[in-house]
């Protein structure tokens, strides 16, 4: 039987998931975690043999959570389960030391593929990433990381790079705290960066503070 510790913040993601599990006789949740801190506290504990990773996790950067996951247990295979195409974000993942990247939106059969893939020590991709991994045709679309940010992710990229704190940015534009650290954060994810003066030196690299 293989362990899965799960992390996602959304309960019903962990209930259907552990549900669909329970009907496999060789897949098992044993632990689940709901943020970045309860990943790497019950990485130990919990014997894990996979651990099922949402990206999007409301207290850390979700590839910082994959890093430090991977130091505390090298071995431990970690497929990354995330609302992100593939285009936007496995790149990112796989380099980070994820064993495979799972879209939300795949079928049930895939899921399984990839858990017993990662499982038995192997790499997972689909086979639409696989095929543009082998022509090229995805390094060439990754090239600006920052293409993939909406319009609103750029302007509070924009605002960070310049020292702006979260409360006046989200007084200028209108919107909550909580909304514009939502957009950092998915910045930081986007562009596969930990802090906002990583983020001020990507903006000024690529010369995006006009």
């Amino acid at each position: 039987m293989t362990n899965v510790l799960i992390a996602d913040d959304h309960a019903v993601v962990r209930s259907g998931l552990r549900q669909f599990l329970a009907s496999t006789t060789d897949l098992k949740i044993t632990a689940e975690a709901s943020t970045g801190r309860d990943v790497l506290q019950q990485i130990g504990p919990s014997n894990c043999d996979i651990l099922l990773l949402d990206i999007n996790l409301p207290d850390l950067n979700g590839l910082e959570v994959l890093k430090r996951a991977k130091r505390l247990r090298p071995d431990l295979p970690v497929l990354v389960f995330s609302m992100f195409t593939e285009d936007e974000f496995a790149l990112h993942a796989l380099n980070a030391g994820a064993s495979g990247y799972l879209n939300k939106d795949s079928p049930p059969a895939q899921i399984l593929q990839a858990l017993r893939t990662v499982a038995s020590g192997q790499r997972y991709v689909s086979p639409a990433l696989a095929e543009k991994l082998l022509s090229g045709n995805l390094a060439k679309a990754r090239a600006l990381l920052h293409e993939a940010l909406s319009p609103r992710e750029t302007e509070v990229m924009r605002a960070l790079s310049r020292g702006i704190s979260l409360t006046r940015i989200a007084q200028e534009l209108n919107l909550s705290v909580k909304t514009i650290s939502t957009y950092r954060m998915r910045v930081l994810e986007k562009l596969n960066l930990g802090s906002n003066a990583d983020i001020a030196r990507y903006v000024m690299e690529h010369k995006l503070d006009a």
